[in-house]
């Protein structure tokens, strides 16, 4: 398996994973990191997410064919809830283990990797690939090869 198609599955898995979990068992934690400010009321936050990283998750997997829309997609979601995780910080919320400021700081370095991550795997960033790469690339996704 191709390292880039890995790391597509691999994120994919993640996200449905981290989604599951906003439905189910860590719900409350997923609670407390949304921020004051947000204007929707916490739970319908978590939900919403949650269900949003199951789709998107799901079709970074199921979907190769789309792995650059579901890519860039992905990578905007993770872009958009960035100031959650910055209110995280500035409030000082405990979550997820994150009970002191500095776990708190070193968290928001880790969205920009996922960000990367998410273009990386859905094929946006890298050289570009010849005409005939693309094709042999197309081929062997419809084969599953």
């Amino acid at each position: 398996m191709k390292a880039q198609t890995l790391g597509r599955v691999l994120l994919g898995g993640f996200m449905v994973t981290a989604g599951v979990l906003h439905l189910t068992t860590q719900r409350e934690e997923f609670q407390a990191q949304v921020p004051g400010w947000f204007p929707l009321d916490e739970d319908l936050t978590v939900v919403g997410s949650g269900v949003v990283e199951i789709a998107l998750g799901g079709a970074f997997i199921a979907l190769p064919k789309h792995r650059r829309t579901v890519g860039a997609l992905l990578a905007a979601f993770f872009v958009a809830i960035f100031p959650g995780n910055i209110a995280q910080y500035v409030e000082g919320t405990d979550a997820f283990g994150l009970d002191t400021d500095r776990a708190r700081l070193v968290r928001l370095f880790f969205q920009p990797v996922l960000v990367l991550w998410a273009l990386w795997a859905g094929g946006l960033l890298g050289r570009r690939r010849s005409t005939a790469e693309e094709e042999q690339a197309h081929e062997e996704v419809e084969t599953g090869e």
